[in-house]
């Protein structure tokens, strides 16, 4: 098992957050799915707050401490933390024993070190019942005082590897994955590769959290998964990643882009299976699963305009941009994005219907429990 500053040192990994700013492509603009998932996990979360936190192991005076890891930028986080702490406070008001004694709370919002923590905190809700904190780094990392948390949370964002497997990108390496940028249809060896970097980091993340959270405590985990025995192939998010990467091609048979530049780049993300979370659950020890269900389906829930709005192929296009845009820039350059992504746009609107990807996407919330602390 690595050593506490060798895990935060290689947590470190590939940093490209969300894009920033509030612009049409900046992620607070453009996570209106990630929103109604959160809308939809809300109830689910709020039972095992009350049902599973562990208060009585807190000590009265102990200040409630929240985290909201790969929080990014815009309204879902702030929504998030509240129903967090709407849950604690009806867990108090309902402990007799505890005198009904709200503590103070205090939330931390991680992200990595590049996110745009200034539109963040301008954002801030001017009502909030709680002091804030920002704290930059990986949630891959060790980034809490030991046993310092009470609930940590992350929304669909562990699907984001630490980094590319190296294996990938290696010519030499029968996982070479040439000329795609998922694991999409690719070979064993590489989906292999892809399943075996999500291993290591869900190890090193649940180590880093088993530190951080105090006896009782909640790790929450709403994430986007590959159901149990479903091929790589027929995950819905991983079909349009991949058309990203068709499009990526068409460019480089037009010599907008060079092919070696297509074949050395591959997005840091990976699917996990509900049997793998466990297994990597069950490999760490320090936790007790008490829920792990899939999130209930839901509808857009706001007005009738607007209602369609994720589901077009035009914003699922801008969806994307605003979670891959920094990546992309990266390796590619700035001067193919509007290009990029007007093509992924198109094929979006002539292969793919929305409606049906959104209906068939599965997501699960887990709910763990730290474990008596030795």
């Amino acid at each position: 098992m690595a050593t506490e500053k060798e895990m935060s040192k290689e947590g470190e990994g590939e940093a490209y957050p969300m894009k920033g700013g509030d612009g049409p492509y900046s992620y607070s603009k453009n996570s209106s799915y990630q929103g109604e998932l959160r809308n939809a996990a809300k109830e689910l979360v709020s039972e095992a707050i009350v049902e599973h936190l562990d208060i009585v192991k807190f000590s009265p005076s102990t200040t409630i401490r929240v985290a909201d890891l790969g929080c990014s930028v815009g309204p879902n986080t702030f929504f998030a933390v509240q129903n967090i702490l709407e849950a604690i406070e009806l867990k108090y008001y309902q402990s007799q024993a505890l005198n009904s004694q709200i503590p103070e709370f205090q939330v931390f919002f991680n992200d990595h070190v590049s996110s745009d923590f200034n539109t963040l905190f301008l954002s801030l809700p001017p009502d909030r019942r709680y002091h804030t904190a920002g704290v930059p780094g990986s949630f891959y990392s060790h980034l809490f005082p030991s046993h310092s948390l009470h609930v940590a949370h992350i929304s669909t964002a562990i699907h984001w590897l630490s980094r590319v497997p190296k294996e990938v990108l290696d010519r030499s390496s029968p996982a070479w994955n040439k000329g795609r940028i998922t694991y999409l249809s690719a070979s064993d060896e590489v989906i292999e590769a892809y399943a075996a970097q999500c291993a290591d980091d869900m190890a090193r993340f649940l180590q880093a959290r088993a530190q951080e959270i105090a006896e009782g405590g909640l790790l929450i985990i709403i994430l986007l998964v590959r159901p149990n025995g479903i091929p790589h192939s027929e995950v819905n998010l991983v079909i349009v990643q991949d058309l990203l990467g068709s499009c990526l091609v068409d460019m480089a048979k037009k010599g907008i882009v060079r092919e070696e530049k297509v074949d050395t780049f591959n997005l840091p993300v990976y699917y996990i299976s509900p049997q793998e979370m466990e297994t990597a659950i069950e490999r760490n020890g320090c936790f007790s699963i008490e829920r792990m269900e899939r999130v209930p389906p839901f509808t857009y829930s706001g007005s009738t305009e607007m209602a369609p709005q994720y589901l077009t192929s035009k914003a699922s296009a801008f969806t994307i941009r605003s979670a891959v845009e920094g990546v992309i820039k990266a390796h590619f350059g700035e001067e193919i994005l509007d290009q990029l992504f007007d093509s992924l746009s198109k094929k979006l609107e002539d292969e793919v219907s929305m409606s049906e990807l959104d209906e068939k996407t599965v997501n699960f919330c887990a709910v763990l429990k730290r474990k008596p602390i030795n």
